[in-house]
């Protein structure tokens, strides 16, 4: 029974006081033989100890011991000791197979968890997630089945006992009642009298509901058979003695429990002692007040024990209970509005995660809302994780198509890898890459592999690139020396020559000149210089006219330009160029010529403006005629170059 002795309930104190000359009386007119003394003789004059349903009980724990030693189970220990429990005699305890049936259903919960953010991550629809069957969960079932039909039973059976042994307490207070009414000897009175007392104690438990009535009876007519007997002092006094010794050990014992480090055991302990104490008959009056306030302050320090390890307990699942309030709001504080990428929705998965990693961590909540925190919590990360799978399926598509543009951009990449055409392709993959990086994601199984296919292909042009580079230095340096070289025979010519000869000297060293290939870009236009400040040296000594010099000037450049990455667009936009200086000359010419019929001779400043105008005319001629020249040798080289 869990019931507690309360403070301030009375003592020892039996219903009537017997007087020592009605005892004598009694005695002198009793056979004279020996009493047969039973110890428990007062039994039934004890104090009036509380009954179950007036005694105090503390409020039951949310969280059991059971349950915290079980959580680090496993579902196969799990169930063998639902196995064990199953197959011993006694029926467990309905705390144990509840801490079991908990533990093995925490666990799968975390696995039902386990599987559902698996089938998430893999961008399934969580609408159709089905968790996996656990044959065990059989098995557990079956256990729990045949302990609760084994419990059904013992309770039937207990029930049916305390019905009997109520009936059985009935007759025995009959019993004692038709002694209390008897006129037989005294000593067989007595005897009889303590067989039903040591009936009465051998009998167990009653049904509940019928304990305080059954005992008052029991106690009423135990003490009217005291009173009309009028037992001697000395029998008062010898069971006052032995119950004092009783009293006595049980005083020490529950003393030592307060002292006991488990307040649970220690609890459950003093129960038993107050079922003993209760049995006991009472002592000498003037020590009841003093071995009861003993023995009550020893069980209340007990009870204040139990109490208190409970309300640590409680202390501690508020605070387990404030942490996980604490992650449910770090959930329902989650912006989705601003997670608009991967990395955004992969960071704050990590996050969620550790939530839950945490949340594992915590230990029990008060039992009325563990429920409701647990389902709350569950709530917010499935809105999580299904809030990110609409995010994963939105894209997705984008994503195919991205792919598509990514594997054109590849194969255009691949195509151009082997062009020897440095410039022009260099210029084509600079724009293809510009044009990778404006490309959205594609599936992160197809990222890695796109991109190396892409990358190897841009990396082997600009690797053959660089090689080409390093061996067109060596031979621009190469070709700068040999441009120096011509540049110091033209300075070396000998000026006595005639002027034909020097002229075709001239003209032979700058063909070589022009047949050497490109120098480093940096000394281009310096060595350029150097060249036409030597020939013209020549040409102005030799006074040669200088529309000549410009044309074979125009003849170099041009050569330059046939030796270019892209030569045609080089030329034919040269040509352009020229074409249209052409026809600006050609328009200009006319203007002047139709200007000629408005002038003249015998006009005021005539004869001076008409000169100014032909010399326009004669030097805008000339001008034509080295455009057509020019534009010829363009064409020379373009034909050259289709062949």
């Amino acid at each position: 029974m869990n019931e507690i002795l309360e403070p301030g309930l009375p003592a020892d104190k039996p219903t009537g006081e017997i007087k020592n000359d009605e005892v004598n009386a009694v005695v002198e007119n009793a056979p004279q033989q020996e009493l047969a003394v039973d110890e428990s003789v007062e039994t039934v004059l004890v104090e009036e100890t509380p009954s179950v349903e007036e005694s105090v009980q503390p409020e039951e724990p949310a969280t059991e011991p059971s349950e915290i030693k079980h959580e680090s189970l496993t579902k196969e220990e799990i169930i063998e000791k639902l196995k064990n429990l199953a197959l011993q005699e006694e029926v467990p305890p309905r705390s144990e197979t509840e801490a079991l049936k908990q533990a093995f259903y925490r666990l799968r919960l975390a696995d039902v968890d386990a599987q559902k953010a698996t089938y998430l991550e893999a961008g399934n629809d969580p609408g159709n997630f089905v968790p996996a069957p656990d044959p065990s969960e059989e098995v557990l079932k079956t256990f729990l089945n045949d302990i609760k039909q084994k419990r059904a039973a013992h309770v039937a059976e207990e029930e049916r006992l305390k019905e009997e042994n109520y009936k059985k307490k009935l007759q025995i207070i009959d019993s004692i009642k038709n002694l209390t009414e008897s006129s037989d000897d005294f000593n067989k009175l007595y005897k009889e009298f303590k067989d039903l007392q040591q009936q009465w104690n051998d009998i167990s438990q009653v049904p509940q509901a019928k304990v305080k009535d059954l005992w008052k009876s029991y106690q009423i007519y135990t003490e009217k058979f005291y009173d009309l007997i009028k037992i001697n002092n000395e029998f008062r006094d010898y069971d006052f003695k032995k119950n004092l010794e009783l009293k006595m050990a049980i005083i020490e014992s529950v003393e030592k429990l307060v002292e006991d480090e488990d307040s649970v055991s220690a609890f459950h302990q003093l129960q038993n002692f107050h079922q003993q104490w209760r049995d006991i008959g009472p002592v000498a009056r003037e020590l009841r007040e003093e071995i009861w306030v003993r023995f009550k302050d020893a069980s209340t320090q007990i009870n204040k024990n139990y109490q208190t390890h409970f309300e640590s307990l409680k202390g501690k699942e508020e605070e387990n209970l404030a942490a996980k309030n604490e992650i449910c709001e770090a959930l329902k504080a989650i912006d989705y509005d601003t997670l608009k990428t991967f990395k955004d929705w992969d960071e704050k998965s990590k996050e969620v995660i550790e939530l839950q990693a945490k949340w594992k961590t915590i230990g029990f909540v008060p039992r009325r809302i563990n429920t409701q925190i647990f389902e709350e919590f569950r709530s917010l990360c499935d809105t999580f994780f299904e809030k990110k799978s609409e995010f994963f399926k939105g894209v997705r598509e984008d994503m195919d198509a991205n792919l598509e543009k990514k594997r054109e951009l590849a194969e255009q990449a691949k195509a151009l890898k082997d062009s020897t055409d440095w410039k022009s392709t260099t210029d084509k993959l600079i724009a293809i890459q510009k044009e990778w990086k404006t490309i959205g994601p594609v599936p992160r199984k197809y990222s890695d592999a796109i991109w190396k296919e892409f990358v190897t292909a841009c990396d082997y042009f600009f690797e053959q690139k660089k090689k080409n580079d390093s061996t067109q230095k060596t031979e621009e340096l190469a070709n700068l020396e040999a441009k120096k070289a011509i540049i110091e025979k033209i300075k070396s010519l000998d000026e006595s020559k005639e002027s034909s000869e020097l002229v075709a000297e001239l003209k032979e060293l700058a063909d070589e000149w022009h047949n050497v290939g490109f120098v480093p870009f940096k000394e281009k236009d310096k060595i350029y210089k150097e060249f036409h400040q030597a020939v013209d040296a020549h040409y102005d000594r030799l006074k040669i006219n200088r529309t000549e010099r410009r044309f074979e000037s125009f003849k170099s450049n041009v050569k330059d330009m046939a030796k270019q990455d892209n030569p045609k667009r080089v030329l034919y936009k040269e040509r352009d160029h020229l074409m249209h200086q052409y026809n600006k000359l050609k328009s200009d010419l006319q203007t002047y010529e139709n200007n000629m019929n408005f002038l003249s001779v015998s006009s005021k400043g005539g004869s001076g403006l008409l000169k100014d105008v032909n010399l326009k005319i004669d030097s805008l001629k000339n001008e034509l005629e080295l455009l057509v020249k020019k534009i010829e040798t363009v064409d020379e080289n373009l034909n050259e170059l289709e062949k």
